[in-house]
């Protein structure tokens, strides 16, 4: 048996020795990968990048050639660096921190010293390169954008990090990626694949020609074209609008989804973040902490939706059926409520109102009565903020919209737990009247002006609404994903839109934006006033209002559907009013017969209004 388990041992070690040297000599390739990597220089060869068009075809984006000069550490011969950063224009410092990175990347692998050179700045260089051994230009292709609006949108490239590195194999140092939005977002689509070409070397390090005569190279294959949702007549008109002026503006076509226009101001021009000055650009955008345009406040602003966040209460009440279209409700400047007569005010209008008359003239006192009557239907508090909150989740709101743009904040719609948590149930109790600024959108309920949009559009379309998406055709063939294609329902049965759908036409015809119609079209709108709240030493203190529009047109088969939030703009129809009837009119028609309005808001600024102390803390908070 102690015979048996000797060579048993001896043959056990010899096999394991033989799979070793096997594994080493013949299977594992990695020495022969080292061995090509010292004998083979590779030179990569970029494609251009996919060219990005407007819904209309019209082209927003493309490329220019740039030339970055490139170094192979270990090929570097003694060069005169003065002479060198002169041609360069940079610093000597500046040159030894470009190569020590280098070498710290890899010795044999190439890497960028000087990005974006223009055709000037390579045409000198290029005489001279046989100068610096080790250094080599290569050509690549930088974003030539045709636009000066929509950076937002479009977003820019930038050089890759050692992250991004780490997470795809296809980036090298130095190598472009899609940043911010739709450059982001189909980075793989626009990108390409690089090509690649290996050239073989002989031991005194010099070029012989390609390698086993180029069999192994591969051609660059260009990214692919895209077409956007975006009308860019509709958003260059938006962001005209919106000079001196902070907010957003969403417009949705309510039939398919698709993004007319996503407006955040101030914003800045795209080409600013293109060649050797993006990073200082890039910096001084950052560091704007007051304006804030890196930030998109369309996607990202989470502002209270105000009074048209009625319209659906006054869904909810109907499908919940404490509210019918006949009953009228007293307003007397307001709801009274609670043993110590506490009011909810309300602005002065006849009363009592119906629900038609009631979103026409912004009733507090409907909407709170309506509202109440939701909570106090069930048993407890607790289970009646559940069945309003999923009545309103159901239109897209609390919750992130899934669409294909690279930014995004979900919104808050507050929930049992979270009043629980408050009110530090169940030592103390809470009823529906400690809730009711949820009534009329003041409450803990905060949205961004796309869900605004969303909302405004599942309304346009009588229950049901296609996800917000910047997507329209990859190189010329429409995309239909599943979730931009496919209805999303809402929780209210169809029948009980349409008197919502005329009390808002009401607003337009009889109501708080009757001097904004356009003759002609019929729209359907809702204003808004953001109560606007931040603290100062401690104490609660009240700024100026925001302003807040929804709207879409027709009333019947309607084209677009938006939401328009200006910071700081006193009361709905003010601001905000009057740029979302100019924004159907521009849609609908291509041209303003309400020059009187158009005149008004662009001879408007609020740039005082921000100026005074404390006027953008509420905005910060919420970023």
């Amino acid at each position: 048996m102690r015979k048996l388990l000797l060579y048993l041992i001896i043959v056990t070690t010899g096999v394991v020795f033989i799979a070793r040297l096997f594994y080493l000599q013949i299977y594992n390739t990695s020495f022969i990968a080292l061995s090509e990597d010292n004998a083979i220089k590779v030179i990569y060869d970029y494609p251009q990048r996919g060219a990005i068009y407007d819904r209309n075809g019209k082209l927003l984006v493309t490329n220019q050639p740039s030339y970055d000069v490139m170094v192979i550490p270990r090929e570097l011969k003694p060069f005169d660096t003065l002479e060198f950063c002169s041609i360069l224009n940079i610093t000597k410092e500046k040159l030894k921190k470009s190569l020590k990175k280098a070498r710290v990347y890899s010795p044999r692998v190439p890497s960028i010293v000087i990005p974006q050179l223009t055709k000037d700045e390579y045409a000198y260089l290029q005489e001279k390169m046989r100068k610096f051994e080790g250094f080599y230009i290569q050509k690549r292709s930088l974003r030539d954008y045709q636009t000066t609006y929509g950076a937002n949108v479009l977003g820019y490239i930038g050089e890759v990090n050692e992250s991004q590195i780490g997470k795809d194999p296809y980036y090298l140092s130095g190598d472009l990626i899609g940043i911010d939005g739709v450059e982001k977002k189909y980075e793989k689509t626009l990108r390409g694949i690089k090509g690649v070409k290996r050239i073989q070397k002989d031991r005194f390090n010099r070029d012989i020609g390609a390698y086993k005569n180029g069999r192994f190279d591969t051609l660059p294959v260009n990214g692919k074209d895209i077409t956007i949702t975006l009308d860019t007549k509709l958003q260059e008109y938006g962001q005209k609008l919106m000079e001196n002026k902070r907010g957003g503006i969403v417009a949705l076509e309510p039939s398919t989804g698709e993004i007319l226009a996503l407006v955040t101001a101030p914003s800045y021009k795209p080409e600013l973040l293109v060649g050797r000055k993006r990073s200082a650009n890039f910096t001084k955008l950052v560091y704007d902490t007051i304006a804030i345009p890196l930030f998109d406040r369309g996607l990202k602003a989470e502002y209270p939706p105000g009074s048209p966040f009625k319209t659906i209460n006054a869904l909810i009440g109907l499908q919940e059926g404490v509210i019918d279209t006949e009953e009228s409700v007293s307003c007397r400047m307001g709801y009274y409520y609670g043993r110590r007569g506490q009011k909810l005010g309300c602005h002065s209008h006849r009363s009592p109102l119906s629900m038609i008359p009631g979103i026409a003239n912004s009733c507090n006192a409907y909407f709170a009565t309506v509202y109440r009557r939701i909570i106090e239907k069930y048993d407890t508090p607790q289970e009646g903020i559940e069945a309003w909150r999923k009545h309103v989740e159901s239109f897209g709101l609390g919750h992130y919209l899934g669409n294909d743009l690279s930014a995004g904040r979900p919104g808050k719609v507050p929930t049992a737990k979270y009043y629980d948590k408050i009110y530090q149930y169940p030592k103390y109790k809470w009823y529906a009247t400690a809730t009711l600024s949820n009534a009329i959108g003041q409450g803990e309920v905060l949205s961004t002006p796309i869900q605004l949009a969303n909302m405004t559009a599942a309304i346009a379309n009588r229950g049901h609404y296609y996800t917000p998406h910047i997507i329209k055709a990859i190189d010329g063939k429409p995309v239909e994903f599943e979730n931009y294609t496919k209805p999303k329902s809402t929780t209210i049965n169809k029948e009980h839109f349409e008197p919502v759908i005329e009390g808002m036409h009401e607003v337009y015809t009889k109501g708080t934006a009757s001097f904004l119609q356009v003759e002609g079209i019929d729209i359907c709108g809702k204003t808004g006033t953001a109560e606007n709240f931040t603290k100062i030493d401690g104490v609660k203190t009240q700024l100026t209002d925001h302003s807040v529009f929804i709207a879409f047109a027709p009333k019947e088969n309607p084209k677009i559907a938006l939401a328009v939030f200006i910071e700081h703009g006193y009361w709905g129809a003010r601001y905000a009013g009057r740029i979302a009837s100019l924004m159907i009119e521009k849609h609908l028609r291509d041209s303003i017969s309400r020059t009187d309005i158009e005149d008004w808001i662009l001879t408007h600024s609020l740039e005082e209004e921000y100026a005074k102390p404390y006027s953008g803390e509420p905005f910060k908070i919420n970023q």
